[in-house]
């Protein structure tokens, strides 16, 4: 609490101790976090603009198909955003075809539907893995300059290794915290990305449901 009050707060903490660790190194563990947060912030928009009331939007093309008007479905599939939306209406446009051809079309597109949903992922791990590393290769660095400080002043004390091992400790705890904060991030869309993935397979079924309910009706017919 002293030492907050002191320096005035985290805020100013953080910053003190960003300027004192060794600048290359502290560049690209920043680099790395706002790359890392671009990304994030992308796929949240994008994985949140896809999200829609999945079972209206299957309860108003059962509606639409039960009259008949498959257009009309159709249409309103083209209306709507979202991989949701874009599998219901693979599943429309061969709704005359066998319910087998009608199920390959649909996870054939699924699985290009998940690919946009995951996209950019990657890069959100590999910033993930790269902060830390950045933040050992630093320790590395500053211990090397301790020895090479020791060795410099021929003698051994605290104050020839303090400036080493403070930028050594410092990168460190700056690579691991970097990231910590991307991987809440990174659970946070994998768990928007599964939730989406689920939405898709059970709009997959309830949509073979309702085609196969409507070719078994122009049957009777």
């Amino acid at each position: 609490m002293n030492i907050l009050a002191y320096s005035g707060g985290l805020h100013q903490v953080l910053k003190t101790k960003f300027i004192e660790g060794n600048a290359v190194f502290m560049s690209l563990v920043a680099l790395a976090l706002v790359l890392g947060l671009a990304f994030c912030i992308e796929r949240i928009i994008y994985l949140t603009l896809a999200a829609i009331d999945d079972r209206r939007l299957l309860a108003d093309i059962d509606k639409l198909v039960g009259e008949g008007d498959i257009e009309g479905a159709k249409t309103l599939c083209r209306e709507t955003r979202g991989p949701v939306a874009s599998i219901c209406y693979q599943g429309l446009m061969r709704i005359h075809e066998p319910a087998d051809s009608i199920e390959r079309s649909m996870s054939s597109y699924g699985s290009v539907q998940v690919a946009l949903l995951e996209k950019g992922c990657s890069w959100i791990k590999l910033f993930i893995a790269i902060a830390p590393s950045l933040g050992f290769l630093g320790t590395v660095i500053g211990m090397v300059m301790a020895f090479d400080n020791i060795q410099m002043a021929g003698d051994l004390n605290a104050s020839v290794v303090a400036e080493g091992m403070k930028v050594a400790l410092i990168t460190t705890i700056f690579g691991i915290i970097v990231a910590l904060i991307l991987q809440l991030f990174y659970n946070y869309i994998t768990t928007k990305v599964d939730r989406l993935v689920a939405q898709m397979e059970e709009a997959g079924v309830t949509l073979l449901d309702i085609i196969g309910n409507y070719k078994q009706r122009q049957g009777n017919g």
